[in-house]
């Protein structure tokens, strides 16, 4: 069974996760899980933000938004960036569960590293000196967005 996604049209992240859920539940009889993730730079205004992945078609590759990123914020000061993601749950007989992870960081003056995905090789996390796109897999998981917005779930999930 192939299922093409929803557009995303919500102005914020939790929107599109909870479009995505409403929308992928209609084809299960399942809890449905979905998410919305971007990376937020605050020389940028909070862009690429929910157009994150957009972005890397727009411009034809994550490489290539990257480039344009830095080339965008050469001059500032304020590299501070956020990488967040909304999880929603859908169940069902209707109920949803959204929460969101973030993870505050900053953008390194050049891509740097090839492991991870996305704009990794340019997030250098709060307090630490190197690039998601240079960590071991299994550390920049435990740090990420991601696994912070999974977390969330488990106890917003236990206290259900």
């Amino acid at each position: 069974l192939k299922i093409k996604s929803p557009k995303e049209t919500g102005k914020t992240f939790s929107e599109n996760s909870i479009l995505k859920a409403n929308y992928f539940s209609k084809f299960t009889n399942l809890p449905v899980i979905s998410d919305d993730s971007g990376l937020c730079i605050k020389a940028l205004g909070g862009k690429p933000g929910i157009y994150s992945a957009r972005w890397a078609q727009k411009y034809g590759s994550f490489y290539k938004a990257m480039k344009f990123i830095l080339k965008k914020i050469k001059k500032k000061k304020n590299r501070s960036a956020t990488f967040v993601c909304s999880l929603s749950l859908k169940y069902p007989k209707g109920k949803i569960i959204t929460v969101e992870g973030k993870i505050n960081g900053s953008i390194s003056f050049k891509i740097l590293g090839k492991k991870g995905f996305g704009y990794d090789p340019i997030f250098i996390p709060q307090s630490k000196t190197k690039t998601f796109g240079q960590m071991p897999k299994i550390k920049k998981i435990k740090a990420d967005h991601r696994y912070i917005a999974f977390r969330n779930m488990k106890k917003k999930i236990r206290t259900f």
